[in-house]
């Protein structure tokens, strides 16, 4: 711990010399009022409000995931998601955002040429919007980039030690989003370059997350007492709370892809709607004929199943093709997430049935349903898209299940990635912040 500190501290020494050398300027070709007269008002807007709403989903997942776990472990779920703002803030302003949108290295990864924020500053980047500040795309998808490993946590709830947790998110966004980030939306990424879709991050967020959960789930094992006995949601209330903000959300997250208040944006947030309505109502059925009765649980995973499903696909497809997104999403979600009870892992809140082959699933039947009408700038679906899809998924998959495996396996070496069995049955609150969620 100790070590720990010193390093921090000589970090924090090395920042305050060397940051004034990052310290970012416009360029003085440019006058403070040529640049406002580039940047469109009513685009920067809409932008500020759709960043303000995808950071509103990280506390969205947080409230979620919180009610589903026991009642011992609300506050360390929360804690979890809640933590993932700082620290992937911090990193996005040091380096993050250099690698994943700087100028290209090899297809793979962005320079560090934008780190510490340096050059990127008001005036808009045409490289990625030419109507809104250069800040404001970074800031967009700051919050991207904050949301998604949160959304892991789901996978390992109630046995993940806070201090390797804290680690782990810092070299996953690393190594791990930032690549993948790069490759997708970065200028010159090879997926983009291969002309694969993914309008919002069904590659880049949920299948990312799902497939680095797995990962996850497979080091740490099931937890204690699994299917031995019940672990039932302890406030579902705070889940349908949660589920709601992340619809809310997810409007922000879609329809702020298009980068402007404009048509396409229109469109993003019709369909994220209809997908999000189809596959709640595809869930519940599924769920009401499989298991007799139709569950508050169910209904809320499968709104958030469509939400997924929709994500890549979103700025490519019209309404019926939503819709049919969202009924494709609830239905195969529903059924991925009862394979654990069959195969015994302990996908503890469905992370895997839901974020990960929910955005598989939207990111195939973008591959299908894409057309030009709808975006000029994407691509019509057919055999050829298909199998640009197909090839990017599969890579997504491979690296990020294999490279965080290994991130894991060296953190549980060095650190241990699971609490002590006795601090497991105390539950995370007290065992690893001291705090209880309820004093009766």
């Amino acid at each position: 711990m100790k070590k720990m500190l010193a390093i921090m501290f000589l970090f924090l020494i090395s920042f305050c010399i060397f940051s004034p050398i990052y310290a970012q300027e416009i360029s003085g070709t440019e006058t403070e009022q040529a640049v406002v007269n580039k940047v469109n008002s009513a685009d920067t807007a809409f932008i500020l409000i759709c960043a303000a709403l995808v950071m509103v989903m990280t506390p969205g997942v947080a409230l979620f995931y919180g009610g589903m776990v026991r009642r011992k472990n609300v506050l360390g779920m929360l804690m979890q998601s809640f933590v993932v703002l700082g620290i992937a803030t911090v990193i996005w302003m040091l380096y993050g955002y250099s690698l994943a949108f700087g100028p290209d290295i090899g297809h793979l990864i962005g320079s560090l040429k934008w780190s510490f924020l340096d050059g990127v500053g008001l005036e808009p980047a045409p490289t990625y919007s030419s109507t809104i500040p250069h800040q404001l795309y970074m800031a967009f998808q700051m919050m991207f980039a904050v949301l998604t490993p949160a959304l892991i946590t789901g996978a390992f709830a109630e046995r993940f030690k806070f201090k390797s947790f804290i680690v782990f998110i810092a070299v996953w966004l690393t190594i791990v989003y930032c690549p993948i980030a790069h490759w997708v939306w970065g200028q010159g990424g090879w997926i983009g370059n291969l002309g694969g879709l993914d309008f919002a991050g069904g590659l880049v967020v949920h299948i990312a997350s799902g497939t680095s959960a797995f990962a996850a789930i497979l080091i740490l094992g099931t937890r204690s007492g699994y299917k031995k006995e019940a672990m039932p949601p302890h406030n579902l209330p705070i889940t349908f709370i949660g589920a709601s903000i992340l619809w809310i959300g997810w409007f922000g997250f879609n329809a702020g892809s298009a980068l402007s208040a404009s048509r396409l944006a229109v469109s993003a947030f019709v369909v994220t709607h209809i997908a999000a309505g189809a596959a709640l109502l595809a869930w519940m059925i599924a769920e009401w004929l499989y298991r007799g009765k139709p569950t508050v649980l169910g209904a809320v995973s499968g709104a958030v199943a469509g939400l997924v499903a929709i994500t890549p696909a979103a700025g490519f497809v019209t309404p019926i093709s939503a819709l049919f997104i969202g009924i494709a999403g609830g239905v195969v979600c529903f059924f991925a997430v009862n394979l654990k009870e069959r195969f015994g892992y302990d996908d503890s809140l469905d992370v895997i049935g839901v974020h990960g082959v929910g955005g598989i699933t939207g990111a195939i039947l973008t591959g299908i349903f894409a057309t030009t009408l709808v975006n000029p700038d994407g691509a019509n679906g057919g055999v050829e898209l298909l199998k640009i899809q197909t090839i990017s998924v599969l890579a997504t998959i491979a690296y990020s299940f294999i490279v965080s495996f290994i991130i894991l396996k060296i953190i549980d070496n060095f650190m241990g990635l699971r609490v002590e069995h006795t601090q497991e049955l105390q539950g995370l609150d007290l065992s690893q912040h001291g705090e209880s969620g309820y004093r009766f």
